[in-house]
């Protein structure tokens, strides 16, 4: 079966259970990040635009709950959460829906089924794309692969336009130049910084419709769009 790659953080702090996950969707040549602790997965998500978070319940520093919440409220898009856990009571899985869950599989599973599940996160958390998405005087038409600013039409490369579709998705939260590099190349990225050339013509055709120096750098993580100095266009 062809699959999309995916790209999807695993929490779980059983080394030899991921090591078995990771590498399974490794095979599938999806981008997989793993965190042991619940707060290194808060960190990486908010950080990180995933496609999926695969969440163990019990882990050895914060509640899985705490982290679903935390990850709910601070990711830079609303990323599907699959909790795995052995707890299979009905408290338990309605204690995970109620903070955040959007799925719920009971340990032992199958591999097969857990990448279909996650499939079918994915395809729900992307029925948002077809919307119009404006921030500031940036209006984003991602089924027309549109973008205006200041209601004139923006002349962007299809990179261009991917690259701005995932700031303003992710406005006001930064976006990470891994999930950036994600999203224009999947996993077979360029060995030049062709990313960096994107952002820097984004700036220039922004600047000159406008709008001001818009797509700021967070160092050491990526990028964000800030309004302060936009122009009224």
């Amino acid at each position: 079966m062809n699959r999309k790659p995916l790209m999807v953080l695993v929490v779980e702090d059983h080394a030899a259970i991921a090591r078995q996950i990771v590498d399974f969707l490794d095979g599938l040549k999806w981008q997989t990040d793993h965190a042991a602790t619940g707060m290194l997965a808060i960190d990486l998500a908010t950080r990180n635009a995933y496609d999926v978070v695969l969440l163990d319940l019990n882990l050895p520093d914060l509640d899985g709950l705490e982290v679903c919440r935390a990850i709910k409220a601070r990711a830079p898009r609303n990323v599907p959460v699959l909790m795995l856990t052995a707890r299979d009571a009905f408290e338990d899985k309605a204690r995970g829906f109620n903070q955040g869950a959007d799925d719920y599989l009971t340990k032992p599973f199958d591999l097969r089924e857990l990448a279909l599940r996650c499939e079918a996160l994915a395809r729900r958390g992307q029925l948002h794309v077809g919307q119009e998405l404006r921030v500031g005087p940036l209006t984003l038409q991602p089924r027309e692969k549109r973008a205006l600013c200041g209601g004139a039409p923006l002349p962007l490369t299809l990179a261009g336009f991917k690259v701005l579709q995932a700031l303003c998705g992710a406005y006001p939260h930064a976006v990470s130049r891994s999930a950036l590099t994600h999203e224009l190349w999947g996993t077979n990225p360029p060995d030049s910084d062709a990313l960096k050339s994107h952002v820097y013509a984004l700036r220039k055709q922004l600047e000159l419709a406008g709008a001001g120096t818009m797509i700021v750098t967070i160092p050491q993580l990526g990028y964000r769009l800030e309004l302060k100095e936009a122009a009224d266009v």
